[in-house]
Formats: structure tokens, sequence, C-alpha cells
């Protein structure tokens, strides 16, 4: 037995194709036109839930699948914030594609399979950072889904706002430490909450916090109080993972277990939330006093973007099919307004249309001839990139 998950090697050579690219490529071959050179670029019509805006996500996994094929690929930056059109209502090209279709045509499938879950992950937990503000929060999503997947879901949720990641293999993805509490299973096999937290202090390194799970058995504001009696000031915090037939109002329980730690002393306290939060739940909790967020199931969960690929131009010539435009395109971005425009390639930069500021390229060289041109930034870099654009971005 085996799991089921395709291989590096797999997917670089378009094993996880859809058919009919395979039997293009055969086409092509059988015709002898294998090399015919086209640009093809990839868009997004729409987004999902009525989003106004997405981050770009999976570059560094794009440049490894056309790592090596004769092809050269144009990207926006990783990390970057996107709407799908610009200001004319032309959709906006996020990685664009030259070479000889008969090579790379069965990459289709996995470079959309690549960045459309990717940006859809890091594009819900920068919306959920938006919501947070300024409370620590971490990616908890990764065992909503396969377990192959947990470096790109950790990855993209750190890269779109997240302070940190549970699972250790998502964490060294990033090169971070995996930050956690404790499970329900450790205080259930142990048969009670307070040995559970005293053997969790005994045996964890300093350097971890002491966050007690305090919602197992009983009343939470109850264990809440136990709990930060029987560490005796070395409690950092409480974790609320009520389940939703016990929530009530959950912003009225944080408020409650809050009040009850401050007028025993323990403003030092954290109390941390998790349990089906998303960016709508959020702001009730920070508002209540919540201090930290473990978000699970919407940040992993989240909606894939609808990307689609296009041929535009065949061997120089516009090309396209009913509903998309022709010809290789340059895409334009006022740094002030934030504003996109497309032009056709080699046209001077526009002025912005609202400002009449200059107007800068996005679309930056990947590979060239199969070879990696660009250095490609790390996590942290792409993180802080996504976090000073939040400021200029709403949930709306």
């Amino acid at each position: 037995m085996k799991f089921h998950v395709a291989s590096d090697e797999q997917i670089k050579a378009g094993e996880t194709t859809d058919v009919y690219f395979s039997r293009t490529q055969k086409i092509l071959k059988e015709e002898d036109i294998s090399d015919r050179r086209v640009v093809a670029e990839v868009t997004a019509g729409s987004l999902p839930r009525d989003w106004q805006w997405a981050i770009f996500c999976g570059i560094d996994e794009v440049a490894q699948l056309f790592e090596g094929y004769p092809v050269n690929v144009w990207t926006i930056p990783e990390g970057k914030a996107f709407k799908p059109v610009d200001y004319r209502r032309r959709r906006v090209p996020l990685i664009v594609i030259e070479g000889p279709y008969g090579d790379f045509c069965t990459l289709e499938t996995p470079m959309l399979g690549l960045t459309c879950q990717a940006s859809g992950v890091a594009t819900m937990a920068a919306r959920v950072r938006r919501a947070a503000a300024d409370k620590l929060l971490l990616a908890f999503g990764i065992r909503r889904m396969h377990p192959a997947l947990a470096p790109m879901l950790d990855r993209a949720a750190y890269i779109g706002g997240c302070d940190g990641v549970s699972s250790l293999i998502g964490a060294e993805a990033i090169d971070k430490e995996p930050m956690g509490t404790m499970p329900h299973g450790l205080i259930i096999a142990m048969r009670d909450q307070v040995k559970a937290w005293k053997a969790f202090d005994k045996h964890m390194p300093e350097d971890v916090p002491r966050i007690a799970l305090v919602d197992t058995y009983s009343d939470e504001k109850v264990e809440a109080l136990k709990a930060a009696e029987a560490l005796e000031g070395k409690l950092d915090g409480v974790r609320l993972d009520t389940p939703g037939s016990r929530k009530g109002s959950f912003p009225e329980l944080v408020r409650e277990i809050r009040w009850e730690l401050d007028l025993r002393g323990y403003e030092h306290v954290d109390i941390i939330v998790s349990g089906g939060l998303d960016e709508y739940k959020i702001p009730g909790l920070v508002e209540a006093g919540a201090d930290s967020f473990g978000v699970g199931t919407s940040i992993s969960n989240a909606p894939v973007l609808n990307l689609a690929m296009d041929i535009v131009e065949v061997e120089g010539e516009p090309a396209a099919k009913r509903g998309k435009l022709g010809g290789r395109k340059q895409v334009w971005r006022c740094p002030k307004c934030m504003v996109d425009m497309i032009t056709p390639i080699g046209n001077e930069a526009p002025k912005c249309p609202e400002c009449g500021g200059k107007t800068e390229s996005l679309l930056e060289p990947l590979i060239e001839g199969g070879e990696l041109v660009k250095e490609l930034p790390s996590p942290d870099q792409i993180r802080e990139s996504v976090l000073n654009q939040l400021e200029n971005l709403t949930l709306d």
C-alpha cells in the first residue's frame, strides 16, 4: 500500500495533467508542429465569495515545475495583492509563459493546481490577519487536508499573515519552530486536567509557553482559574476550544473569563481562542478580550482561485479564444493608488488614471530558457510584503 500522492518527478513530467493535454501533445508531435511557439497567460476572471482582492502564492513551485523546460516565464511577485481585472475591466495576467506549446502543454494542469490552491489559502489567511489586527494568529488547519499538503498549506498561511504554524513539517518549510498548545487527548488520557497541566509544565522545555486547555470537563471559567492556581504564576495563557453545542455567545464567554482572571491578579494570562473561527467571527472576540487565535478549517479549506491559462499569441501573431484578449501584455500598477492597467507589450508605461503619477511594471522574469533567473524571496520577505499591503485593503 502507498499514500495516494504524486511524486515530484511525476508532477514535473506532466503525469498529473488532464488527458486532453497529453492527447494534444501527441497530435502536435504527429503533425510535426510541437515546436510551434505560443504565448500563454494565466488570469482570474473573478474571485470566490465576492472577494475584492487576492494574494498570489505558489510561485516557488511554479519555478520548480518549469525549470528545465525550454520556456520563458514571467510572473507578478509572490505575495502581491491583485484584483482580477484592471480599471477598464480587462483581465490581469498573473503568469505569462512563452515557448514551444508541445513542450509545456501538459504542465498547465499542475501549474494551475499549484497556484489556485496556495493563493486561496494565502488570501484567506490575509483576510483573517486583517480581522485579527495585531493579535497572535496561528494556523491550525493541516488536519483538515491531505497530510502531503501540510508544507504548502502552512507556508501559504504564514505568507498570508499567520504568525506561526502547528505542523512540524510546515514549520520547517518556513524555517520556524512549530507553535501549539496541548490536545484534549492528553487531558483525557491522564483522566485529570490539573495533572495534565502540571505534567506539561514539568516535561516541556522552558521556552514553550504554558498554555492550558480549559474546556475539557467543566466550565471554562472554573478551569481557567484552576489552571492559574495550579501553575502558580507560570501560566502564560488559557485556550478555549469550546464545541459549538456549548459555546452560547463565545465573545461573552471570553469577556467573562477575562474579568475573572483580572479580578484575581492574573492579568498576564492570555486568552487563546480556537474552533470554527473565520474573518467574520474574530473581530467580536478581539473586542471581548481574546489575545490569540488558532484558525484551522477556514484557512486550510479556503476556496481555490479560479485561474485559467489561455494562449494569446502563436508564432508572434495575436491569437485568443472568444472572451479573451489576444497578444502578449504588460501589467502596470500605480504604487500610490494601487490601480492596475493592462497594455500591449512594448507600450510605454501609462500614467495612473486616478492620480496621474508614474506606474511600475508588475510582471517579472522567473524562467529564461529553462533556467531560474530570479532569486526567490524567503517566506518572511513575502509575508512582510503582504502585511504592508493589508494596510490598504479591506474585507468588503
